[in-house]
């Protein structure tokens, strides 16, 4: 596995490992170590790092493309709305359509700095984060007024374009989706099992009322049951201890009564054997049922304690992550509104520019643009501080998920193992009762009435003399 290559699934920000390896999604990365807890050390952009094996996919060499492989240090690639490739050193600005070699250089072909890739909720329309760019406000100045409304018409048609790719996404409970309409084929994170991690992002109508769960709360409500079956088999356990010690108390009980206490011979010595084996099987259940209150219902009840801690901190870990979500989507539409009133603003002064030419009327252009230039700035940092919370929630979606799906696993798996040592006590004390059986059988084989009357005979008789006919 080490010196292969692997492509990201989805965005990494690195935070779960104190030397996370940052990514996001499409990205190719050359794996240097693979080990068997489920993380991978790679190298992307020159960076090592640590990252979930489960967010990557392994790539063939035959497969990849002299563009898959990774690029030098600090460089990135996006694309552009045509669908082509141009990059970007994060350190330099430096913006060219040619991909940067490993050589050291200045780009060949650079970019014009413009607004000319649309972007939403701060992302390019591939999913590659939005770098920075030359303001478009610094261009103005340099330009003159018929420029200068040329290039505010052009910012007001991006900002158009914008909200209009937009719409190939909607939110649910303040978390973006994209439409089923203009969503690409997914890639599973486990494909060759049903995983909790894959399916269950959306919300589903709730059957009990009109308001939706979340599919994460779904996943807690099945957690939640489980507890309750494992209560309700603790129980059953606890009940069946119950009745094993009544059962060993009347056994007991009924070994001390001396009834046929009278009966001689063999067959005596089975029925006083019969009395005694019911006190050695009343014994057994005894010890049957405090194995069974020791091995399986205590454990039971133990493991059932810290599934419900592990369920509340589960439950109010995602509920705040939910709702920090909210607050960023808030604050995303708040500066979304502002930025359009700031673009309505820019535009009736502009048009009152192209109306009649004043020095007034262009001073208050600049204060326009400059709010409006505010304005997308503020959009843009509220949108990275939602698009931040969204992949924290994600990567805690998919964290949290397969934590329950283990937790479920270990939860049938512990009951599995403990109605099995349920089974097991049982066979023992079939067992057990055999045995305390086995010797009454025995007497039982070898009673014989013959030898039992010649006993009986021998101690009881009264005289071997029978009386004789009188003579006449």
């Amino acid at each position: 596995m080490s010196g292969s290559f692997c492509r990201s699934l989805y965005s990494f920000n690195g935070d779960q490992h104190q030397q996370g390896l940052k990514f996001e999604a499409g990205e190719v990365i050359r794996v240097t170590q693979a080990l068997d807890g489920g993380w991978w050390e790679g190298e992307k952009d020159g960076v090592k790092g640590w990252f979930p094996s489960t967010y990557v996919q392994v790539e063939k060499l035959s497969s990849m493309s002299p563009l898959d492989e990774p690029l030098p240090r600090d460089w990135k690639c996006y694309m552009s709305p045509q669908g082509r490739r141009y990059y970007v050193n994060a350190i330099s600005n430096e913006t060219t359509w040619e991909r940067p070699s490993s050589t050291p250089g200045t780009p060949k072909t650079p970019v014009k700095h413009k607004n000319s890739v649309p972007t939403v909720n701060g992302f390019h329309g591939n999913g590659s984060p939005l770098h920075q760019t030359e303001p478009s406000h610094v261009l103005m100045r340099k330009t003159s007024t018929d420029q200068q409304v040329r290039l505010i018409s052009h910012r007001f048609l991006w900002t158009t374009n914008l909200i209009s790719f937009q719409k190939l996404f909607l939110y649910i409970n303040c978390v973006t989706f994209p439409f089923p309409l203009h969503m690409s084929e997914q890639q599973l994170l486990k494909p060759d099992e049903w995983s909790y991690c894959d399916y269950f992002w959306a919300d589903r109508k709730d059957p009990q009322g009109s308001a939706n769960i979340s599919g994460f709360e779904v996943l807690l409500q099945k957690q939640l049951k489980g507890r309750q079956m494992q209560k309700e088999m603790a129980e059953f356990v606890r009940e069946r201890i119950r009745i094993e010690e009544e059962y060993a108390k009347n056994l007991s009980k009924l070994s001390q009564i001396p009834l046929a206490a009278q009966e001689e011979g063999t067959l005596g010595e089975a029925w006083a054997q019969l009395k005694k084996s019911l006190a050695d099987e009343a014994e057994v259940h005894l010890k049957f049922s405090s194995k069974l209150q020791s091995e399986v219902e205590k454990p039971l009840l133990i493991f059932r304690e810290n599934f419900k801690k592990d369920m509340k901190k589960f439950d109010h870990h995602m509920a705040d992550l939910r709702k920090q979500l909210t607050g960023r989507n808030a604050a995303v539409e708040k500066a979304r509104k502002s930025l359009a009133d700031r673009q309505k603003d820019l535009e009736l002064k502009t048009q009152q520019l192209e109306i009649k030419l004043s020095s007034k009327i262009e001073e208050d252009i600049k204060k326009a643009r400059r709010k409006s230039t505010q304005a997308g700035d503020d959009l843009m940092r509220c949108v990275d501080l939602y698009n931040q919370s969204q992949s924290k929630w994600f990567e805690e979606m998919v964290t949290s998920s397969l934590e329950l799906e283990r937790l479920e696993v270990e939860r049938v798996e512990m009951i599995r193992q403990h109605l099995c040592q349920y089974t097991t006590l049982r066979h023992e004390t079939d067992m057990f009762n055999q045995s305390t059986i086995e010797p009454v059988d025995k007497l039982l084989r070898s009673v014989d009435p013959a030898k039992d009357r010649e006993l009986w005979v021998k101690e009881h008789k009264t005289g071997e003399l029978r009386p004789v006919d009188m003579d006449i």
